[in-house]
């Protein structure tokens, strides 16, 4: 079988993985749109989850609207391999949900894989999950993850442990590639 649309073969997919994708009100249409494919495309099943003041959410450029599949208040962390929050004004938006933020600590704190991009680190940081890792985000946040303890890198995508982050769209690309890898190496260890 040849490899799929983000070039990944058969023997690399991640069957049986729910990733978990964080939206709210002004997520990055970009973001969402391409880290669902990459998941998909390499056979991960993509859990739409929103913080619970609505069941759809408008992408900040207004190309994209995204269906909830669950709320953040009905999802556990043990019932994902994976959750990736997405930028835009989103982030601002979900660290005012308590739920959210809950389950962002609980995927940090059982060592599954959690990514962000863009503003996504700034629900990290109110989540507390960001003192003494390194990571990346949009420049405008560098201070922000500073002054919450990280260690802020200049580069397109930063991984420390099991926290994937990446800077902007332009480094979504690399970004799912970590992402994937991430999990298929966890996938050996469990």
């Amino acid at each position: 079988m040849p490899g799929n649309a983000v070039g990944w073969g058969k023997r690399e997919m991640l069957e049986g993985n729910r990733v978990g994708i964080l939206v709210e009100e002004g997520f990055e249409d970009s973001e969402l749109v391409e880290v669902a494919r990459a998941m998909s495309d390499a056979g991960a099943v993509v859990v739409t989850i929103g913080s619970g003041s609505f069941s759809t959410y408008r992408g900040l450029r207004g190309k994209v609207r995204a269906k909830v599949d669950v709320s953040a208040q009905d999802i556990r962390a043990d019932q994902l391999d994976a959750v990736v929050i997405v930028g835009g004004y989103a982030a601002d938006k979900m660290r005012l949900h308590q739920a959210v933020v809950d389950l962002v600590k609980e995927v940090q704190a059982s060592g599954k894989v959690l990514g962000a991009i863009g503003h996504g680190p700034q629900l990290l940081i109110s989540a507390g999950v960001v003192k003494g890792k390194r990571v990346t985000s949009w420049p405008s946040i560098a201070v922000d993850l500073a002054n919450a303890g990280a260690i802020w890198a200049d580069e397109p995508v930063v991984q420390d442990g099991n926290l994937v982050t990446a800077g902007k769209p332009s480094d979504l690309p690399r970004f799912n590639k970590a992402v994937i890898d991430a999990l298929r190496k966890r996938a050996v260890r469990v």
